[in-house]
Order: C-alpha cells, then sequence, then structure tokens
C-alpha cells in the first residue's frame, strides 16, 4: 500500500479520497490554484502545492508539474479524481514513464474508450449491441448532416472524447443541423480540447443505466451492480439510485456481466463505469460509453454494497487483488444522491455564482452523508463546476429512503446564491419519481409541476417573518436598555405604544409580486397580526438552537429565518421563501430599466455573434452566444428593434452583468 500520494483535483472529490486516506494511514498532498488558496481540501491534506492561476489549464490541467510536485514530495502515486486529467491517456503514461502509480486504469485502456466513435467501433466488434448511429472519423459537416438524414430524427450529436452534457445536442429536423453541430463542436472544443463529435439515434424515453466495475492487474473482474441515472437536465445528472428500479436480477447479471466483458476486452484494471442507455418501450440495453474512472455518483454504490471504492482504488493500484470476488458481493437496501448546485432551474439551470453567506447540513449519520468540498462563506465561482454538495441517503427499501431524502432536503439550509434544493424537493416528490417511472425526459415532461412559477407570499410565510422581525426588534431594545443609564425610559420600549390609539405597529415586506404589509397589535404576551384581510393570535420564541419556534392560531411550528441585509430568508414547512424588509418612507425608488440593453448573466467568453450592428431583428432572435462554466448559454432579443452597437467581440470576456449588444427597441 502506499504511504503518501498526490491528489491532482479540487472540490469534493478531493475531500473524499483524502477521508479514505486519513482512514488508511496515508498522507496526502493537495494541489490549488489560485482562485482555491483556500479551499477547503486545501486545508484537510497533510500539505499542499499551489498550481497557479484559477484557468483550469493553468492549474490543475498542467501534467507535467502534477508528475513534478508528486516527485518533489515523495509521493508514490497520483489519484485523478474525476474531470481534469483523470482520463487522459498521456497523462497516465507520463505518470507511468515517471515511475509515479496512476490510481486508474493503464493509458491503453483510457485510450481504448477516450474516444466515443473508437469505443463504439470496439464494443461492435466484441457483439455489444450499439444505438445506430455514425461513429466514424471523418468529420465533414456535409458528410454529417448527410448520416443524420440517414439515422432519421431526432438525433443527437455528442463530442466524441467528452461527457458530462458538454458538447452535446439533439437535433429535430434537418434546418437545425447546421447550428446545433457547429455549437457541438464549440463545446467540445473548449472542454476537451477535440471536436471531434458522433451521431446517433435519439431514443425518446430512454432510460441512463450505468454498472460499476472493477478489475485488478490479476485479471480478476466484478460488477458492483447498477445504477440509475436517468434524472437529468442539460444531459447532467442530478438525481441517481442504486439499484435501478424494477430490475430483475437476470437482466441486472446480463448487463453487468457485459461491462466486465467489455473491461476485460482493454485490458481494464481500476474502478470504471459502463454505461447503456434503455429502452423503455422495448427493454433493450445499448453501450452508451465507458468512463474510466471514479464517477460523481458512487456513493450510492458504496451504500448499498458497504464497500469504500476509494480504498478499492488504492488497494488495486498498488498491486493488491481485489478486496471481494463477485459471490461476496450483495445488494444491501436502496440509495439516492442528490447533486446540489449553484444554478437557477427557472432559468433553464443556469449557472450561479456567489459567496455561501449561510450553508448548513443535514445531520449525518448512518442513513445521511453528505459529500461537499465547500465551507459557510466559501465562494462558488465561474471557474469550476457549481456543485455544492452531494447529498445521498440510505433506506432498508427504495420508498424509506424517499421518505429520507425528503426529510433531509427540507433540512438543507443555503443562503447567498441561487440552488436547486427547491427543485430537488420537487423532483423527490413527484408521483412519477416516487413510483419509479423514470427516464432521461423525466423533467422535460413534468417542467411545469417541477419548476412552478413563484407564488404570492402566503399568511404562514408573512406572520412568520413578522414575529422574526418583532423579536429581533425586541432584543435590540432589550441590549439598548441594558446598556443605558436610564433602563426606564420609554424610549427603550418595543409595544407599539400609540398616542391615543392601540399599540401597534406596522411591518412592511415586498415579494416577486406585491408590496405587503402586516399589522401588528400588542397583546401581552401574544401579537394580534392582520395578514391579508385576516386577524390571526400568534406568539413566538427563539430556541436555544437559534430556530423560531411558533404558534400561529393554535397551529405549533418550527422555522429558521435568516436575514440577509434586507431579505429575509424563510425555512419552513420543507420549503424556502424569500421577502424584503422595507420602510415604504425611506425606500428609494429603482429607475426604471429601458429595455434597450442586453446584459450577461454570468462572467464568459463572447464565442459567437449572429448579428452584425444595424441590424434589424425579431423578439426570440437568438443574438450572441456565451461560454461559461464551459456550457453554451444563447442570449436573444428581448423584444423586436435594431441594434446600434455590438459591445464585445469574439473571444472576449466579461463579467455578469455587462451590457453586450445595444438594443433600439420598436416599442
Amino acid at each position: 500500500m502506499f504511504d503518501k500520494i498526490l491528489i491532482a483535483n479540487r472540490g469534493e472529490i478531493a475531500c473524499r479520497v483524502i477521508k479514505t486516506c486519513r482512514k488508511l494511514g496515508i498522507q496526502t498532498v493537495a494541489v490549488y490554484s489560485e482562485a482555491d488558496a483556500n479551499a477547503r481540501h486545501v486545508k484537510l491534506a497533510d500539505e499542499a502545492w499551489l498550481l497557479g492561476p484559477a484557468a483550469p489549464k493553468e492549474s490543475y490541467l498542467r501534467g507535467n508539474r502534477l508528475i513534478e510536485i508528486a516527485q518533489q514530495t515523495g509521493a508514490q502515486a497520483i489519484h485523478p479524481g474525476y474531470g481534469f486529467l483523470s482520463e487522459n491517456e498521456d497523462f497516465a503514461a507520463a505518470c507511468e514513464a515517471a515511475g509515479v502509480a496512476f490510481i486508474g486504469p493503464p493509458a491503453s485502456a483510457i485510450a481504448a474508450m477516450g474516444s466515443k466513435s473508437a469505443a463504439k467501433q470496439l464494443m461492435e466488434k466484441a457483439d455489444v449491441p450499439l444505438v445506430p448511429g455514425y461513429h466514424g472519423d471523418e468529420q465533414d459537416a456535409v458528410l454529417l448532416a448527410r448520416e443524420a438524414q440517414r439515422i432519421g430524427f431526432p438525433v443527437l450529436i455528442k463530442a466524441s472524447a467528452g461527457g458530462g452534457g458538454k458538447g452535446m445536442k439533439i437535433v429535430e429536423r434537418t434546418e437545425d443541423v447546421d447550428a446545433q453541430l457547429a455549437s457541438a463542436k464549440r463545446e467540445a472544443l473548449a472542454s476537451f480540447g477535440d471536436d471531434k463529435v458522433l451521431i446517433e439515434k435519439y431514443l425518446t424515453k430512454p432510460r441512463h443505466i450505468e454498472i460499476q466495475v472493477f478489475a485488478d492487474s490479476q485479471g480478476e473482474c466484478v460488477y458492483l451492480f447498477e445504477r440509475d441515472c436517468s434524472v437529468q437536465r442539460r444531459h447532467q445528472k442530478v438525481l441517481e439510485e442504486a439499484p435501478a428500479p424494477g430490475m430483475s436480477e437476470e437482466r441486472r447479471r446480463q448487463m453487468g456481466e457485459a461491462a466486465c466483458n467489455a473491461a476485460r476486452a482493454i485490458g481494464y484494471v481500476g474502478a470504471g463505469t459502463v454505461e447503456f442507455i434503455v429502452d423503455t418501450l422495448t427493454g433493450e440495453f445499448y453501450f452508451m460509453e465507458m468512463n474510466t474512472r471514479l464517477q460523481v455518483e458512487h456513493p450510492v454504490t458504496e451504500m448499498i454494497t458497504r464497500q469504500d471504492l476509494v480504498e478499492w482504488q488504492l488497494r488495486v493500484a498498488s498491486g493488491e487483488p481485489l478486496p471481494l470476488d463477485q459471490a461476496g458481493l450483495a445488494i444491501h437496501g436502496h440509495a439516492l444522491e442528490a447533486r446540489v448546485y449553484a444554478e437557477d432551474p427557472a432559468k433553464d439551470f443556469l449557472p450561479a455564482i456567489g459567496r455561501l453567506d449561510v450553508l448548513r447540513t443535514p445531520q449525518e449519520g448512518e442513513f445521511v452523508r453528505v459529500d461537499s468540498g465547500v465551507v459557510e462563506g466559501d465562494e462558488i465561482s465561474p471557474y469550476y463546476d457549481p456543485m455544492i454538495a452531494k447529498l445521498i441517503v440510505w433506506g432498508e427499501d427504495r420508498d424509506t429512503a424517499l421518505r429520507r431524502m425528503r426529510q433531509a432536503l427540507a433540512d438543507y439550509r443555503i443562503v447567498g446564491l441561487t440552488t436547486n434544493l427547491d427543485f430537488l424537493a420537487q423532483v423527490v416528490a413527484h408521483p412519477s419519481f416516487a413510483s419509479g417511472d423514470v427516464d432521461t425526459g423525466l423533467i422535460a415532461r413534468h417542467r411545469d409541476e417541477l419548476i412552478p412559477p413563484p407564488q404570492p407570499a402566503s399568511a404562514d410565510t408573512l406572520a412568520i417573518a413578522a414575529l422574526a422581525e418583532l423579536l429581533d426588534i425586541e432584543a435590540t431594545a432589550e441590549a439598548r436598555r441594558g446598556a443605558s443609564a436610564d433602563a426606564g425610559s420609554p424610549w427603550h420600549l418595543a409595544n407599539g405604544w400609540r398616542l391615543n390609539e392601540d399599540t401597534h405597529t406596522e411591518l412592511h415586506f415586498r415579494d416577486t409580486f406585491d408590496e405587503c404589509t402586516v399589522v401588528v397589535h400588542y397583546r401581552g404576551d401574544q401579537y394580534l397580526l392582520e395578514i391579508q384581510g385576516q386577524t390571526l393570535p400568534c406568539s413566538a420564541r427563539r430556541r436555544e438552537d437559534g430556530k423560531l419556534a411558533l404558534v400561529l392560531g393554535g397551529r405549533q411550528l418550527t422555522a429558521d429565518v435568516v436575514r440577509r441585509e434586507n431579505e429575509i430568508h424563510l425555512f419552513a414547512h420543507g420549503g424556502h421563501a424569500v421577502l424584503q424588509r422595507f420602510d415604504p418612507v425611506l425606500d428609494a425608488l429603482e429607475e426604471p430599466d429601458d429595455g434597450g440593453s442586453l446584459r450577461a448573466p454570468m462572467p464568459g467568453t463572447v464565442v459567437a455573434l449572429l448579428i452584425e450592428a444595424g441590424a434589424r431583428v425579431e423578439k426570440g432572435q437568438a443574438l450572441l452566444v456565451l461560454e461559461a462554466m464551459k456550457m453554451e448559454h444563447t442570449i436573444v432579443a428581448p423584444q423586436a428593434g435594431m441594434v446600434t452597437e455590438l459591445l464585445y467581440q469574439v473571444g472576449e470576456r466579461v463579467n455578469e452583468g455587462v451590457e453586450l449588444i445595444l438594443l433600439n427597441s420598436d416599442s
């Protein structure tokens, strides 16, 4: 076994590897970019070395520098995590040449599966069923368009060298092929340094099921059962589970053996995942790709097999045989993983950046696990994937696991940026997901239910916000009284006293739709709240854990309330609501937006200009393509008009909120 390893990655996976190394008594060397100088993985490792600036190509993708650091620190092996150089055959070969063990498969295996096209050609020779498509090397645009016609629409254009939904486009009709092909190639080149694509028939209601395999240098290979990764947005997984709902023992065995045969065919060693697409109409499964690394979703496999897959990786890479054979592996219960992202589901899951002002995770234990690379106060930057954490739960059966996931999501608290927590809660509560009726179209099919439009603040929300404000006002008054030489002064009172009037006060809030006023009448140790035409007797106290214990009209409940300047974040009933507190006398009116400019939704790089200055455009017409976090975002005209000026050119980097195009509106 190794005594010391270098972890050539960052964030959550680096922290995950450090955890197992600490358990085994292995020292760890972390690496970091300038943007990650204070990151959690840097603090957890035994030592950490600076790689360079924030951009991955100047830091985490510097293979030669990583090997140099490993040699200088005496690290015997490099764990690549996932992403970055984890599936880079040249890096694996360079490690081997430098005498540093690569904790992953041999370079030859990465090469065999690194190209989706080559991998499919290899699987075709091995009689593994493939989805109809074009997997050739010729990349002429005319030929690719012709192949798309031959296969029949809809088709899926995919980056041959990558994954994670990058460089992947669905094409529904002939006239869209050229634009989608160009976009897929740009994304592929930006993400993987290779713009080669393949084209496949797009199955309209498939399931995405993958098999976890493990092989050792003695030639043995096992499968650690399957994961269902069908719930996806932007072709990226968001919820995973193991085992797959409705999977028969016979189909599990067939897919597991096929996955092991694929691994043996390329001389595989270490952890790998063979991904299959399953036609829900026929039950047939087809090889999709093989990921020659540890997967993001590996924790659900760990939960149901009671095995530490990182420990398996370390043991196999050090030359040991597999810890267990196939007969020694069994499924125990059911596990679910939800990926908590900084993103806005209502804006087509646009990634978000910002500071984690508040980050409180569910209580971890036997049934709940949180894998994360960030802590409260950290920044989610535009340079890397916006995943905040992975929330994993286990249950004796799927229903129990679902209940625990719902509770764990309800216990999560994040303030400071937009997240997908409410969306995840909607998914796991949806009847289709709860019943196991899952496929890759689930989110799109139920989008209106899973991402409902915002609703006006309810009476409960306003009452909770008002009571939280009243407790803060009383606490401030009490502190002021304690610090005053005249503790009996009436100026320290916070009881809404009015001359010749009932003791009351007014609290003003603003939600997405309107301004709301709550009139508070003081009644000893209680309040009467006038809200939305009703009067509600209420009381409140702050518990030792900071939560509010409330009584609303005879109903008792608890809530978390977080203040962020004038924003009030309320966590109650398993949901998250946001209100603004304002003073109508002092509140300044914002200048109205004339609608004549278009702004960058996030930091990025201009990769395409689709119009010229002086052009007339229609509402909804595509104007510019911005690449951010290795995904393309198309900026469209908010209304019809004339483009008066293009403020940035292709290749220029822009900051969030800057004007990109000036548009003289017709209205």
